[in-house]
């Protein structure tokens, strides 16, 4: 799908979509450091996810029964802090946001654990992440299997790039993923046909979705700029018995007027020419860094969405006896 049609057809979602990236671009070309091309193509699944399938409560962020959200592909960090900024996740603040990649601030060129909420897991390591993701589910499956779905009833959802798919950890972990039968656990692969050094054909021939599909996997292809496609992709996701993996063909730098499909958007600034230009086939007129309070505000619905079913869930929660004692964060 393409802007035109994106913008016209779907102008609610493309607004929301849109701030992510030019978010991202924007901490990118301030630290003159970064990777633009995963938050700009993968902004419309990312968006999808977190506004109809996450289950989360920024206010919350250590909820336990919160979906797990894992961006495999870390160098592209920029869509998970865009995210949580837009989400109201109170330490992700805008300037930590223009700090992007400074000394002391948070907003560290790869997520890590422990240093901003909502981060999972530590990833950039190629693989890692994916490979954490299967551990996530296991976990849950265990925990489920102990308390009950009334109190452990959550996915996991993962965004991974060809690269994650190339290390030799992401075969194991996929295929004890599909023995275990892990139906919890969803992979959005960002199928884009691009790595630092050009097209993937350069590096790999591998058919990702017969590899998945052998090791057990539910598999489905989608235009990963269609919001109606990758919703139905994702709630068939959900129903399926076994892990998934979800093939979201993007553009990578998605918008960039003479940088998308190829390498230059992987991994540097888009220079300020570019950006200019960028930002004109988006149809934003808005400046750097500027998001406008309605947009922000429909984002911080999304994030506070949660709040009910955190509460809900609290209350089944303090019906169970746990060996006496009663923690919301087991």
């Amino acid at each position: 799908m393409d802007i035109a049609t994106l913008r016209a057809e779907h102008a609610d979602h493309w607004k929301k979509a849109t701030a992510i990236r030019v978010l991202a671009i924007d901490a990118i070309q301030a630290a003159n450091s970064g990777h633009p091309g995963l938050p700009m193509g993968m902004a419309d699944v990312a968006t999808v996810l977190f506004e109809k399938h996450l289950k989360f409560d920024a206010s919350n962020p250590d909820w336990s029964d919160r979906d797990r959200f894992i961006l495999s592909a870390g160098h592209g960090s920029m869509l998970i802090y865009a995210l949580l900024h837009l989400t109201g996740y109170s330490d992700m603040t805008l300037e930590q946001i223009k700090n992007f990649r400074q000394w002391g601030a948070i907003t560290a060129g790869h997520p890590e654990y422990g240093h901003v909420q909502g981060v999972e897991t530590t990833t950039g390591p190629l693989g890692q992440g994916i490979a954490n993701a299967v551990g996530f589910a296991l976990a849950e499956e265990s925990l489920r299997a102990r308390f009950g779905k009334k109190v452990v009833d959550h996915n996991t959802y993962v965004i991974a790039g060809d690269g994650c798919l190339m290390e030799g950890i992401s075969h194991e972990a996929i295929g004890l993923a599909g023995m275990q039968k892990l139906g919890k656990l969803i992979v959005l692969w960002d199928d884009n046909n691009l790595s630092i050094d050009g097209e993937i054909s350069l590096s790999d021939i591998t058919n990702q979705q017969l590899r998945f599909k052998a090791a057990g996997w539910h598999v489905q292809a989608v235009d990963g700029h269609d919001p109606v496609a990758i919703d139905l992709a994702i709630q068939a996701a959900k129903k399926a018995n076994k892990p998934s993996m979800i093939a979201c063909k993007t553009h990578i730098g998605f918008g960039s007027p003479n940088k998308q499909d190829t390498s230059g958007a992987h991994g540097a600034p888009l220079g300020a020419d570019e950006i200019k230009a960028t930002r004109a086939a988006y149809g934003w007129e808005h400046g750097a860094f500027e998001i406008p309070a309605d947009i922000k505000s429909a984002w911080e619905d999304i994030g506070s969405r949660g709040g009910a079913d955190r509460a809900e869930w609290q209350t089944r929660f303090d019906t169970l006896s746990l060996g006496g004692a009663r923690n919301s964060t087991v």
